[in-house]
């Protein structure tokens, strides 16, 4: 079976802002085609998958400490990008753990973490990513964008949205 993210692009370098942008209307155009029930919803939900973990855990170690180093977000915002990761972690489990996708359980497991998934984005765009464009140089922003692109790229490649890489996710927040 095909890596699910050999799709995901993985560029190397730019304003991370702006990359991590481009990664949430990833997501959006990926929930989109998983509501549609003629797709392949198990390859979207690896894709899924796949993407959320890598963009997620790369910004909790690459990102967000370094914006509070710079005083572009506090720890509370932090703190709470991390709680918001976790809360898609777990509803994205049940998508994961399904073994019909195309049942009213698997459409309202969708509803459930899309709700999330996109609750995050709005919050994650407007109190840490507005902060970061005003506060932070666009030379920061672009070391920080290679640096957070390493990580979630090398995620990528290692395959790190498995159903069991999601639930020790889970257990451990």
């Amino acid at each position: 079976m095909a890596n699910p993210s050999s799709s995901i692009p993985r560029p190397e370098q730019g304003d991370v802002v702006e990359l991590i942008l481009d990664d949430h209307r990833r997501f959006e155009s990926l929930l989109r085609d998983l509501r549609n029930d003629q797709n392949d919803r198990d390859a979207l939900r690896r894709q899924i998958a796949e993407l959320l973990v890598a963009h997620g855990e790369a910004e909790e170690s690459e990102v967000y400490p370094q914006l509070e180093r710079k005083d572009a977000i506090d720890e509370e915002e932090a703190e709470h990008g991390k709680k918001e990761h976790d809360e898609g972690y777990e509803t994205l489990l049940p998508l994961l753990e399904a073994d019909d996708l195309y049942d009213e359980d698997f459409s309202d497991h969708i509803h459930e973490f899309s709700e999330t998934l996109l609750h995050h984005l709005d919050e994650e765009e407007r109190d840490i990513l507005n902060p970061a464009r005003d506060e932070v140089s666009a030379d920061d922003r672009a070391a920080l964008g290679a640096a957070w692109l390493a990580e979630r790229n090398r995620m990528l490649d290692e395959g790190c949205g498995s159903v069991e890489q999601v639930r020790a996710l889970v257990a451990k927040s």
